[in-house]
């Protein structure tokens, strides 16, 4: 065989070769660099999801009830618990709150509910937050009142509904004397005894049906 057929056989080959070793590389080297941006932005999704999460977490959310900020401990309404056997009903023509077990009835405590123009908002809703001790501070004068027999949030907080800027829930109460009268500002009242019995039955998703 002559000699340039020789070579030229060599060179095609190695061309081919070549052609494909840069073919490949590129097939690689470009699904490497998507890999990345991908992992990059999951990586910032993340993040950015825990940075929001993190701020949720420290919301002071200021509450309706008594024109208050309450500091809520638990505040992530997200986080549902398995246990939701107990469920609550609460009837505000009859200023009750009634503890359910699946379809028993366990017990009911007397409540004061939402005034007019701040009347307690009547749909389903689900405990996203508990407090034990919880601390008042008032709007107008910025006073804050720490837990004790002066506390208007009385010796528990157990939240139902928020906006990240206002909340609504069950409470103790300083005023007693008032459990029955549709007194507060869209909160539900309880005697401290009964809301601390309360809080001992509901869980972070316990369901709360408010019926008119």
């Amino acid at each position: 065989m002559p000699i340039y057929r020789i070579v030229g056989a060599l060179t095609w080959n190695f061309l081919r070769d070549m052609s494909l070793f840069l073919s490949l590389f590129s097939i690689g080297f470009g699904a490497t660099i998507l890999m990345l941006c991908v992992s990059k932005q999951v990586i910032a999704l993340e993040t950015e999801t825990q940075s929001q999460t993190n701020q949720f977490h420290k919301l002071e959310l200021p509450s309706i009830e008594g024109n208050s900020t309450y500091f809520p401990g638990q505040a992530n309404p997200s986080t549902h618990s398995n246990n939701l056997d107990t469920h609550l009903v609460v009837k505000l023509s009859d200023r009750q709150v009634h503890v359910y077990r699946l379809d028993k009835l366990l017990v009911s405590y007397p409540i004061a509910i939402g005034k007019p123009g701040w009347r307690t908002p009547v749909g389903t809703f689900r405990v996203f937050s508990k407090e034990k001790n919880p601390i008042f501070k008032s709007f107008k004068t910025g006073k804050i009142i720490y837990p004790g027999p002066d506390n208007p949030l009385g010796a528990r907080w157990i939240g139902i509904w928020t906006d990240g800027k206002t909340q609504l829930g069950f409470h103790g109460t300083n005023q007693e004397e008032l459990i029955g009268q549709p007194v507060s500002h869209g909160c539900i009242r309880l005697r401290n005894q009964d809301v601390i019995a309360l809080y001992e039955q509901v869980t972070i998703g316990t369901l709360v049906t408010i019926q008119p």
